[in-house]
């Protein structure tokens, strides 16, 4: 088999039953598809759980995929019902950045990676990222959908209406909306960062 097929042909291939194309297509998507989940879920657990769960519905349905959406989108629509389910389950427990072990014992804050492109980072932009991050998690889940995949994700507006099946002019009235509650959200941590 050639190592660099291209992605459609993976998908012919493992639609038809071939492991190997498929463990390649969760292979280029599986960074993705556990930030997306890492974005609305909070924890490291959590987010592999629900990355696990997506490629596992993903294997059950990929002879259903028509192909009317790219792959991407198709996915991540999967990603997002996944994490959904998760967070409807969980609705009334808290949101946080720490890490649980098995006995329910905080194991640790999980530090969260430096996005941007200053190499060694400064402790400061790392408090912003977890400030946002964890403002991000207080949203609604109709926001923070928007947010993690229109902003951070970068799928353009098109995509986001494919992957939440919503008009597109809901997606952008939405977006925005959501952007102010961020903005809310945000605001008594703004003049630290503003100094």
């Amino acid at each position: 088999m050639a190592a660099n097929r291209s992605e459609a042909d993976l998908i012919r291939a493992a639609r038809a039953g071939d492991a190997d194309a498929f463990d390649r297509l969760v292979q280029a998507h599986y960074s993705s598809v556990y930030n997306i989940a890492y974005r609305m879920l909070s924890t490291p657990s959590a987010a592999s759980d629900a990355t696990q769960t997506t490629f596992v519905r993903v294997f059950e349905a990929i002879t259903s995929f028509r192909g009317d959406a790219s792959f991407g989108t198709w996915l991540y629509r999967i990603t997002m019902n996944v994490c959904l389910d998760q967070l409807r389950r969980r609705k009334n427990q808290p949101l946080s950045l720490t890490d649980e072990d098995e006995d329910g014992e905080l194991a640790g804050e999980r530090e969260l990676p430096d996005l941007t492109d200053e190499p060694s980072g400064t402790a400061e932009q790392r408090e912003l990222q977890e400030l946002v991050h964890e403002a991000i998690g207080r949203l609604s889940e109709d926001f923070r959908t928007v947010i993690v995949l229109y902003d951070i994700r970068g799928l353009s507006y098109q995509e986001v209406a494919q992957v939440l099946a919503i008009p597109l002019g809901t997606v952008k009235s939405r977006l925005n909306r959501a952007r102010l509650a961020l903005r809310d959200e945000m605001e008594p941590w703004v003049e630290l960062f503003d100094a």
